[in-house]
């Protein structure tokens, strides 16, 4: 999966793997964490958000399955 930087004060890199629905997020805790089931759109709206962990926090982190890499 390709992973690309975001500037962001708690995200390092996101990427998405549209074959599996998958978005992975690397935070700069160095935790990594896999959601499932994303709709691709909400990736672009994550990675165009003028917040990125805003995004995440109102968008992802309770809306979507998900496991810690």
């Amino acid at each position: 999966m390709e992973m690309q930087f975001v500037d962001s004060s708690t995200i390092e890199r996101i990427g998405y793997d549209p074959n599996s629905s998958t978005l992975r997020i690397e935070f700069k805790s160095n935790r990594t964490y896999d959601y499932f089931n994303v709709p691709e759109n909400v990736f672009n709206e994550l990675r165009s958000a003028s917040s990125v962990g805003s995004y995440h926090a109102r968008n992802i982190k309770n809306s979507y399955s998900y496991t810690e890499i």
